[in-house]
């Protein structure tokens, strides 16, 4: 097993939230690349509070010790073209690969509902039967391809909720309909709660995994998300995502995907000084993952927290874990 390409990294979403201001918006940068790196992770991915000119960001992770592990870019080629597309990416594009990451993790923002989607009831997220699937796909086989060729960047589509790739048989049909290169960025916690069958999707389409984003869901708010209709928005709020082992999802079948495909690794990283969770102490007794949290009070223990394995599979792992049937 060639293990020197696997990566644990952690999101600033632990810290500072991207979209809601008020959670976290008091933690300074510092202070989360400090205890990224003082919990044991390798990586950190981008966050609003980062700057954006590789000449700052370079050496404030070189001083933490952090590798850049990707960052989000909100696309929105489901109402614009591929030559538009990759005229808006430029210089998210370029600052990723000056950092050195492999991988852009990439969010449909086309054709979503309202001024603020995130704030709209969960109803109303839109259907992948929005738009044309034949022509939505060819433009992300298209841009994938040209990303790859003019940044060495790998596309890691993220479904996400109340987004177009969003339930079971959106991003079945997804996928289905796009080449290896549009790669996946598996969320466990956005498929949880969309009703992605997990299992199914690891088994079938592991091989297109690029970046994966561990996270949990507390099961009383999940029921409260579709009963009361509330926003995304509202859902993360009342603390709809957690940390891995401390919510409903079962990551016995997502373990053995990341053993059975190269994803273990040795531990790497040391703890963090502050004591873990239950939760994570059971995971990482499972899958050596070396996830210790740092909260930083009620506002923040809201947050969703993603848990990122980026550059997960060697070569090798790639040729193992080719595409089986379902």
């Amino acid at each position: 097993m060639a293990t020197e390409q696997l990566r644990w990294g952690v999101s600033p979403l632990c810290w500072t939230n991207d979209v809601l201001e008020d959670l976290g918006g008091d933690i300074p940068l510092d202070t989360c690349l400090r205890e990224a790196r003082e919990a044991g992770y390798q990586g950190i991915e981008l966050g609003r509070k980062f700057p954006r000119q590789a000449s700052t960001l370079g050496p404030l992770l070189a001083a933490a010790d952090l590798r850049l592990a990707s960052g989000w870019y909100s696309g929105m080629l489901a109402d614009r073209s591929v030559e538009a597309e990759l005229e808006a990416v430029r210089e998210h594009a370029q600052l990723l690969r000056q950092l050195g990451a492999k991988v852009m993790v990439y969010g449909e923002c086309g054709q979503l509902p309202g001024e603020t989607p995130l704030d709209e009831p969960i109803s109303l997220s839109p259907p992948l039967s929005r738009v044309s699937l034949a022509a939505y796909c060819h433009k992300l086989n298209t841009f994938a391809d040209l990303l790859l060729r003019d940044y060495d960047l790998q596309l890691a589509y993220h479904h996400h909720l109340m987004m177009l790739v969003e339930h079971d048989d959106e991003l079945e049909r997804f996928l289905s309909h796009t080449h290896d290169n549009v790669g996946l960025a598996f969320d466990t916690g956005h498929a949880f709660v969309a009703g992605v069958e997990i299992p199914r999707v690891l088994h079938k389409y592991g091989h297109r995994i690029r970046h994966l984003h561990l996270k949990d869901v507390r099961p009383q708010v999940l029921g409260r998300l579709y009963r009361e209709n509330l926003s995304f928005n509202e859902a993360v709020r009342a603390g709809l995502f957690t940390i891995p082992g401390d919510g409903c999802i079962d990551y016995a079948p997502i373990l053995d995907f990341v053993r059975d495909s190269d994803y273990l690794m040795p531990v790497l990283c040391r703890p963090g000084k502050a004591a873990p969770p239950p939760g994570i102490k059971r995971l990482r007794a499972r899958c050596s993952c070396p996830a210790a949290l740092t909260l930083h009070g009620p506002g923040i223990s809201m947050q969703p927290i993603d848990i990122t394995v980026y550059e997960c599979l060697s070569s090798v792992g790639r040729a193992r874990h080719r595409r089986r049937p379902a």
